[in-house]
């Protein structure tokens, strides 16, 4: 009984130490453009499109967007907290903005970075920690 009992205990060693090619191990983080291109599949291009060319007098482009590809901070108040940007008129557009405030500062920037630099735009990304200090800027003065 001990001899078979041993050889068990070396047949499941060894067929653990066999892989099939998966792993038990976590899966590694996404990258910040994969973490971006998934928020926007899930999230915004039912409104803003596969390509980001939005629907004309629905919902707007996002392709070449000042308000996208200019300063962080009102994209980040406008798109987490669902303040509009001064310079930004209200009725242009049919649809209304949802706001996403689920959205964390790692996401936000993953986000923001994805669109800034895909569907023809290029503008620098944007880092977690901006993102994080637009949002603490904005509970300290929420006007």
């Amino acid at each position: 009984m001990y001899r078979c009992a041993s050889w068990v205990a070396i047949g499941a060693l060894g067929l653990t130490a066999c892989s099939d090619g998966h792993s038990d191990a976590a899966p590694t983080a996404a990258t910040a453009e994969e973490t971006g291109a998934r928020i926007y599949s899930g999230n915004c291009a039912a409104c803003h499109q596969p390509d980001a060319h939005g629907i004309p007098g629905v919902y707007p482009s996002l392709v070449g967007s000042p308000l996208l590809l200019g300063d962080p901070k009102p994209l980040a108040l406008w798109v987490i907290q669902g303040r509009r940007p001064p310079f930004l008129p209200a009725g242009r557009y049919a649809a209304h903005m949802p706001q996403f405030g689920w959205l964390g500062p790692r996401d936000a920037a993953a986000l923001f970075s994805y669109l800034r630099s895909h569907f023809g735009n290029a503008a620098p990304p944007v880092g977690e920690p901006s993102v994080a200090q637009v949002l603490a800027d904005s509970r300290k003065d929420p006007t």
